[in-house]
This record gives structure tokens, C-alpha cells and sequence, in this order.
């Protein structure tokens, strides 16, 4: 027998063992999971009969609510026992099908020989919970599988750094119990491994491949030390797969003061949200709070303004014209879109410490309680060292204050005395038994009327005032929309602002927002308001960050005032204007806190596909692309817009039948993209199209606009009329790139008229002409 089958056998043989482990762990587990249970359903059926209800008097209503407390509790520890134990029971499922895909021997000094280290996706004891059969990916042993080559290497613990020699490392193939392959390889993936990995089909969910991480995304994935991690990645290169791969990794180093619940995601649209969904469930953890950026505004805004989104402004960029009226917009987004603009919204903020905030009147059943210029009044008679937001809630104050004298001026109206004729018999009862448990009936019955009377004026009188309070509450006495209105009067006084100043106050009368004023202006409402910094968020991580402006990260960053940041783009991907135009690095204004990493190797597409893509840009020479072999981009020239919808189905029929299980046609606009669906629905039974609205997408044929196919692969992509009037601005050559590189095995592009001259750059060699 060869040495390779020797081994091969003997790891086997290795695995058999684990998986028996595996499977005495689950039957323990199910058995006592089955016993929980049995708890859970008995406890819900005994509750009340376990519990001491008596409410005669205090000490008996005390003892009554520590009884119900004391039940409850032990119900939500059944329940959370049982809950972890389901979670467990899945991950055990999952290892014995692939128990471990990596070992390394390591010899630490001073030891006579070296010890295995099988490593898979969860840490497994043998069956006396005394020794390690697999080892956490995530544990502090487990880098070195993904930091060293055989040789000398180390890992850092709590008690400092272990030194030591790697002797042999190895990589598994184990699907269902079974070895498919076996590889001695050097540092992180042997080639082989990866591209059986990365040969396979594409899927509407991004897969969890641990056992592929390479060095630096492994840096990635363990930093600790820095505020701001800012990482630049070409397409293609797994910086959104290391990321939620270094939000498990956090989430198991700090289990004991770290859950998901202090995590956020900033995706750049609905369907890349679902697109990461699965990956933290898979690696037994939960997900954190997922959003884009733009949900979040919406949701901030959306009851005071119709809020234009960041992807309606991409479509006015992509059919923006050369008129005076485009021109002003396209200067006032790269106006607003700076940190400049900031600090002349906190000049006029400062200016409002001594006057200008506009108030609203306190209105009540169509007459004015309080009028506004009284609240302006008593505001700026206030101590002017008080910050705004501290004075509005003195004003809140304020005005309860006079809210609760109103209240008892109010009992006595006639309006009262009709909403009591026509009270419910129930509301009735109610004020009866209220005042006989008070014992306000004196038995004398000429008084009960008055004091029924008078409890019925209360309740009736605080539930309608009970909606005012509650908008006094929120701050609505304050006029913010025209007070923000005069800021942009004070700009059109200078002739550089006047065409921009002009435009957004007849957007802010229509009660519109476009989307590069909708930062500006929720700023400026916290900078009036106030707003309470969410401080349990201790790790933001933003996708897709080039497309952040830099008064955007600064909003993000005093929201979110004690959490670590993790920036992920791409500059060559910036398809967003104020990015375009005035390109910036991700990493702007993130101060010396911040720590850098770049990653140059793509792994997506093929070998001819990142060879073509890498020279749409610039410095893409610097990419390396990973050694997968396939078929070079094709390119294909029509001469009229039915041709190339014909070529475009005869594309698509001709890369199904090579079981390609995901087809993208990526198109420019939200428009095209549904002429090419109506187009492509007459031949195929299912066609999808994604929009802004989309959250998922399955297997099969997709239409979608290249601005949504951000973070997305596709199997085979085409790219929809690449022609030289279509996709002719410079300014659009970063969108032309981030559409060819969702490819992973194909790509073609067609054109209806001559070549995008977007493409006059690349090497004819790189493509083929059909």
C-alpha cells in the first residue's frame, strides 16, 4: 500500500471515530432535549396553579408579583436551555457530515513531539469531555493553520505568546463522513482545494467556506487593535466574506461581554442583506441588525419629508443631461456630500443659540393653548451657556407644566360632558368600581353622582390630550423644517450657493428631500433636538463604504460613539456621484486610530475574466487573479435593438443547457432593465427582476440594474447594450466595471452600435469577438 493510501486510511479511520463521537453526543442531546421539553409544555400548563395569587392588600400583591416573576423566569430558562441545545444539535449535525477540513501538527518548544490539530467549524471534546477532537476555527490555536507555512510559528493566549514549529499541515475534502480529498499544502489553501471550491456553481446566498480563509483575510478576520479597520479589496477578493467572518470570530473571542444585539451591518441594498443572511447561522451564531444606510433615513425622515433614495439619485445621474439645471445639482451633491458643509450647518446652529429657532403653536381641539411666540419667548430666556437640546427639554418641561393646568380648566367644559353622555356602559363600570375599590363612595348617594361625575371628566379630558403630550414630547412645538429653510435664505446671499440655495427651498415647500440633503438635514435635527447616541452598538461594520460621502461617516461615527468601525470597498467600485466626480479613499477623515489593509487577489472569476476586467481601470495591473481557467469575455456587436434582444436570448438559452444555474443580465437603469425582463418573460417561464425593492433572489434567470448587483456573483453574466452611446461618460466606468465583475464563469457583453469606448484600453487578445 502507498504512503498517500497509508495516510488517507489512517485519517479515515480518524474521522469514523469522530463521527461515533459525533453521534453518541447527539443522542445524549436528544434525550435530554426531548426531557426540556416535557418541562416547557408542563410548566405552560401548570403556571397559574404554581403561582400565589392574592391581591387583598400590598405585602400579598408584592408576594404575588415575586411569585409570578420567580415562574416566569424558570419558564425562559427551560426555554433558553432548550433553545441552545437545539442550536447545538444543528451544529453537530452539520460536523458530521464535514467534521474538520484542516489539521496542522504543532510541536511547541520544549515539548518532545508534536500534537495534532484538526480544525472545523466548532470545537468538539471526545467522549470525556477531556480532550479536544477538533479545535474552534476561531480559537487562538487555529490561526496558525491560516498564518503559517510548515516551519516555525506561533499563536498569542491570555498568558502570552506560544512558540513552536508546524510539522506538517493538511487540508480535507470530507462530505457525509467521507474523505473526497486529502492535500499536504503550505501556507492557508493549497490551490486545488480552492478551486474545487471556487469551480462550483454560484447561489442566491453567500456560501461559508471557513475552511478557505487565506492569510490576509485572516488578519481581517482577528483584529483587535484598531478603531477604524479600513479595508480596500478588489473585486472579487472576499472582504465581504472575511467580514462576517470576523463578526463570528468577535462574537466567540468575547462571548462573555459581546451578543449580536451589539453589532450592526450597513449593507448597500435590501437584496445584499439577504444575500449575507445565512452566513452567521451557519457558523452558530446569531445574525446582528442588518439595514442600509438609506432604510435608516427613510425611516428617520419619512413621516416629515418624501425622501428621494440613493438609488433614484443614481438613475437621475445615469440620464442626467447637460442643461444648466443638471449641472447645479450635480455641484450642490459634491457640495453637500462634504465636511465642509457640515461646519456651515454648525456655524448657523451656533447662531440659534441666541436667536432664530422657530416654534409651532400648542393647539387643542382647534383653539391655541400656547402660543408659539410665548415658547420662543421662555426658550431664549433660558441660561444661553445651555446647550440647545437641553434647553428643549426645559421647554418640554415647560409646557407640561402648562398642559396640566390647562387639563384642569378643561374638566369643567360642556365638550366634556357630551363625550361623557356618549361614553361606553363598560367605560361607565370602570369609574365605578375605580372609586368603590378607593372607597370614595360615601354611601351617601347625592355625592357618588358628583365624584363619578368628576373621575369620568379626568379620563375623558387626559385621553384626548394624551396625543398632544405625546407630539410635545417628540419635540413638535419646534418649527425645524422652516428653521432649516432660513439656513438655506442666509446661503442664497452668496452667489456661489444662490442656484443650489434656491432649489432646496422650493424642494423643502414641496416637502421633498433629495438624497445628498437628507444627511445634512438629519444632522441638523439632532444638532436641534437631540439625539441619544446608541452606545450598546460596539461594532459597526459598512459594506460597500466608497459610497459613503464624508459627511455621512461623520454622522455614523457620533451615532454610534463607542463602537469599533470596519470599512469595506472599493474605490474602482465608487458608482455614486459625489464619489465619482471628487473620488476619495474609504478611509478619509478616520483619523490615525484607523488600520489599513489592502487585498489585491480575486477570486470570483475566472482567470480570463479578472485578466479582461483589470484593465477597465486604473492600477488594475496590480490585481492578481487566482489560477481558474475558463473561457475568455466575448464580445458581440448588433446593429439594431431587436438583434441584440435576439442575441441576448440565444445568449441565455445557450448558458442554461450548460447548467449554469444562475444567468444575470445586467442592465444600466431601473427602466432598461424592465424592457429586458417584459422582453425575456415571452420566452422563459420565470424571469426575475430585481429592483430597489427587492430583498431575495433564487436560482434561475435574473434582470437586474448594475448599480443593485453590488457584493452579488452571478454564474454567467451579460452585460446589456455596452455601447458607445449607452455606456459613453468616463464617469460611468466605474458602474461598466462593477457590472463585468459579478462574472464568475462567463461573461459576455453586447452592444447595439459601435464599442463603449470604456473598453478602448483593453488588449484584443483578452476577449473574443463573436
Amino acid at each position: 500500500m502507498s504512503s498517500e493510501n497509508e495516510q488517507r486510511l489512517t485519517e479515515q479511520t480518524r474521522v469514523d471515530r469522530v463521527v461515533n463521537t459525533i453521534e453518541q453526543k447527539q443522542k445524549v442531546l436528544k434525550e435530554t432535549s426531548t426531557e426540556l421539553k416535557k418541562d416547557i409544555i408542563d410548566v405552560r400548563k401548570s403556571f397559574w396553579d404554581d403561582v400565589t395569587v392574592n391581591l387583598d392588600d400590598p405585602d400579598d400583591v408584592i408576594e404575588t408579583q415575586a411569585s409570578l416573576k420567580q415562574q416566569a423566569e424558570f419558564l425562559s430558562e427551560r426555554e433558553r436551555s432548550h433553545g441552545q441545545q437545539s442550536e447545538r444539535m444543528k451544529t453537530l449535525e452539520d460536523l458530521r457530515d464535514s467534521p474538520y477540513f484542516g489539521r496542522i501538527d504543532f510541536q511547541e518548544n520544549g515539548e518532545p513531539q508534536a500534537e495534532p490539530i484538526y480544525i472545523g467549524i466548532s470545537s468538539l471534546m471526545d467522549e470525556n469531555d477531556e480532550d479536544f477532537l477538533i479545535y474552534d476555527w476561531r480559537a487562538p490555536i487555529s490561526s496558525m493553520y491560516y498564518n503559517y507555512s510548515p516551519g516555525p510559528a506561533e499563536y498569542e493566549t491570555m498568558d502570552g505568546t506560544i512558540e513552536g514549529e508546524i510539522t506538517l499541515k493538511r487540508q480535507f475534502i470530507i462530505r457525509n463522513g467521507q474523505i473526497k480529498g486529502l492535500f499536504n499544502t503550505g501556507v492557508t489553501i493549497g490551490d486545488k482545494l480552492l478551486q474545487n471550491l471556487l469551480g462550483s456553481e454560484s447561489s442566491p446566498q453567500m456560501r461559508t467556506i471557513v475552511s478557505t480563509i487565506q492569510k490576509e483575510q485572516n488578519k481581517i478576520i482577528r483584529n483587535e487593535r484598531s478603531r477604524y479597520l479600513v479595508v480596500q479589496g478588489v473585486a472579487g477578493s472576499g472582504k465581504t466574506s472575511a467580514a462576517m467572518q470576523r463578526v463570528a470570530y468577535l462574537l466567540y473571542a468575547h462571548r462573555e461581554s459581546l451578543t449580536s444585539e451589539n453589532m450592526v451591518l450597513f449593507s448597500p441594498n435590501p437584496l445584499f442583506n439577504s444575500y449575507v443572511a445565512t452566513v452567521l447561522p451557519e457558523l452558530g451564531e446569531e445574525n446582528m441588525w442588518q439595514t442600509t444606510y438609506n432604510e435608516y433615513v427613510q425611516k428617520e425622515l419619512g413621516a416629515t419629508f418624501r425622501v428621494e433614495d440613493p438609488f433614484e439619485q443614481m438613475e437621475w445621474f445615469l440620464e442626467a443631461s447637460e442643461t444648466s439645471a443638471d449641472q447645479y445639482r450635480n455641484e450642490a451633491v459634491q457640495r453637500k456630500s462634504s465636511l465642509a458643509f457640515k461646519d456651515l450647518i454648525d456655524k448657523y446652529v451656533k447662531s440659534l443659540e441666541t436667536d432664530g429657532i422657530h416654534f409651532q403653536n400648542v393647539r387643542f381641539r382647534g383653539e391655541t393653548l400656547i402660543d408659539k411666540n410665548d415658547i420662543q419667548t421662555y426658550f431664549y430666556s433660558l441660561d444661553g451657556s445651555i446647550s440647545i437640546p437641553n434647553r428643549m427639554d426645559l421647554t418640554y418641561e415647560w409646557l407640561m407644566q402648562k398642559i396640566k393646568a390647562v387639563q384642569r380648566t378643561e374638566w369643567e367644559k360642556l365638550w366634556v360632558e357630551e363625550e361623557i353622555q356618549l361614553m361606553d356602559k363598560e367605560d361607565y363600570l370602570e369609574g365605578f368600581r375605580k372609586l368603590e375599590k378607593d372607597k370614595e363612595f360615601s354611601g351617601a348617594t347625592f355625592d357618588d353622582f358628583d365624584r363619578e361625575r368628576e373621575w369620568l371628566s379626568k379620563r375623558v379630558v387626559k385621553k384626548r390630550l394624551l396625543p398632544l403630550k405625546q407630539k410635545i414630547k417628540k419635540l413638535a412645538f419646534v418649527n425645524v423644517v422652516k428653521t432649516y429653510r432660513d439656513f438655506y435664505t442666509e446661503l442664497k446671499n452668496d452667489p456661489d450657493w444662490e442656484a443650489i440655495a434656491e432649489a432646496t427651498i422650493e424642494n423643502i415647500h414641496k416637502k421633498k428631500l433629495l438624497w445628498e440633503d437628507a444627511t445634512a438635514y438629519l444632522y441638523f435635527l439632532d444638532r436641534l433636538k437631540g439625539r441619544r447616541p446608541l452606545t450598546h452598538i460596539r461594532h459597526v461594520f459598512i459594506d460597500e463604504a466608497q459610497d459613503y460621502s464624508p459627511f455621512q461617516f461623520a454622522y455614523l461615527k457620533d451615532l454610534f460613539p463607542q463602537a469599533k468601525m470596519t470599512l469595506l470597498g472599493d474605490v474602482h467600485q465608487s458608482i455614486y456621484l459625489h464619489a465619482i466626480t471628487n473620488p476619495t479613499p474609504i478611509s478619509e477623515g478616520q483619523e490615525e486610530k484607523a488600520e489599513r489593509i489592502t487585498l489585491m487577489r480575486s477570486y470570483r472569476s475566472t482567470q480570463p475574466i479578472v485578466t479582461f476586467t483589470s484593465q477597465l481601470i486604473e492600477g488594475g495591473e496590480e490585481i492578481i487573479p487566482f489560477t481558474r481557467d475558463g473561457e475568455k469575455p466575448a464580445y458581440i456587436e448588433t446593429s439594431s435593438q431587436q438583434e441584440m434582444q435576439k442575441r441576448t436570448l440565444k445568449l441565455v438559452k445557450n448558458l442554461f443547457t450548460k447548467q449554469h444555474e444562475t444567468v444575470a443580465v445586467i442592465c444600466k437603469t431601473s427602466r432598461e432593465s424592465e424592457a429586458v425582463s417584459a422582453y425575456l418573460s415571452e420566452h422563459f417561464e420565470y424571469v426575475q427582476l430585481i429592483g430597489k425593492e427587492t430583498h431575495t433572489y433564487k436560482k434561475g434567470l435574473v434582470v437586474i440594474p448594475a448599480y443593485l448587483a453590488k457584493g452579488i456573483e452571478f454564474d454567467a453574466v451579460i452585460l446589456y447594450n455596452a455601447s458607445h452611446t449607452h455606456y459613453a461618460k468616463e464617469s460611468e466606468r466605474n458602474l461598466f466595471y462593477t457590472a463585468c465583475t459579478r462574472a464568475m464563469h462567463e461573461l459576455y457583453i453586447i452592444s447595439n452600435g459601435g464599442m463603449s469606448p470604456l473598453m478602448k484600453r483593453v488588449d484584443r487578445n483578452t476577449y473574443e469577438t463573436i
